[in-house]
């Protein structure tokens, strides 16, 4: 279902290039002879700042906008509430009024933090919203303004995100696997890690079936496949590491989400339901563990892996 069967590349403008999934899309986008690309990074677009939005679209006039920009410190979120919801919801108001101006689709990437971590057996698009923190509700405002202003859009929301460029769950798990003999993690959220490639490889194919007359729009969920907890990520971290060197820690503690704290509540279960990407797009989903080989392998080619903030 995702044959290149036009021949003009789709032209397509990426927001926050200098992010997790938005630098592997930038990537992957380049290296495939279907898309032309223009991409920014925040410093060179603030989609906060409707204006410039309005002029960069002007200028480029792409087939979709794809903004994977965003505020993404769940934590943080709770002290700088209005900079999480000028990026998260104001931002996305911006782009989906001036999308709407020039007719052009908007793929957006939103957040398993929309639910509340209730259903254990994991969530499907229409269930409802009942997100726990300022975090959360400000992706779902970000989805709500998206649907009321622009009917031909796409939202992708995807879970436990890990890459090697940026602060994530993978490198700081790393960094304190290198420094210290004892480190911990809660084995109480369950979850579905999400490679950021992997996220990439979905977005491509998406916007290839929609440039090829698919008319498939709306709210969709990816994750990789394969429940697990963040202890039992942080495991698979290490012995994916300690096949590269020699690790500090001696050992791995469980414990709860409540021992290890944090400034917000998160959901006890971010599994997504990604069933409806299947039916739809034909897309399947990858198992998190050859992604997490794939990207430590990449992590330590790099040698980036103290800075997990580069």
């Amino acid at each position: 279902m995702t044959q290149d069967f036009l021949t003009t590349p789709a032209k397509i403008l990426i927001t926050g290039a200098d992010g997790q999934i938005g630098y592997f899309l930038n990537q992957a986008a380049r290296n495939d002879p279907f898309f032309s690309v223009v991409a920014f990074t925040d410093a060179k677009l603030d989609i906060s700042n409707r204006q410039q939005v309005q002029q960069r679209l002007d200028e480029h006039l792409p087939d979709y906008v794809i903004n994977t920009a965003g505020f993404n410190a769940v934590d943080q979120a709770e002290a700088q509430s209005e900079r999480c919801y000028a990026l998260n919801r104001d931002a996305v108001e911006n782009l989906a009024m001036a999308c709407g101006e020039l007719s052009i689709p908007l793929i957006h990437l939103s957040s398993d933090y929309v639910f509340d971590g209730h259903y254990e057996s994991g969530y499907k698009e229409d269930d409802q919203a009942r997100p726990l923190g300022l975090y959360g509700d400000s992706k779902w405002q970000g989805e709500e303004v998206l649907r009321a202003a622009l009917p031909r859009h796409l939202i992708l929301r995807v879970s436990w995100v890990f890459s090697t460029i940026g602060d994530n769950f993978m490198r700081r798990a790393l960094l304190q696997a290198r420094q210290e003999e004892e480190i911990v993690a809660a084995d109480d959220r369950r979850g579905c890690p999400t490679s950021a490639s992997d996220i990439a490889r979905v977005i491509v194919a998406i916007l290839k079936q929609l440039h090829n007359g698919a008319e498939n729009w709306g709210t969709y969920h990816y994750c990789c496949a394969e429940i697990t907890t963040r202890y039992g990520f942080t495991e698979a971290v290490l012995a994916a590491a300690g096949q590269y060197e020699k690790l500090k820690v001696e050992k791995l503690i469980p414990i709860s989400s409540a021992e290890l704290g944090s400034d917000a509540e998160r959901p006890a279960s971010s599994v997504l339901v990604c069933t409806k990407l299947l039916n739809h797009f034909g897309i399947r989903q990858l198992p998190w563990r050859s992604q997490l080989v794939a990207m430590i392998r990449e992590q330590y080619q790099n040698e980036e892996i103290n800075d997990i903030t580069a």
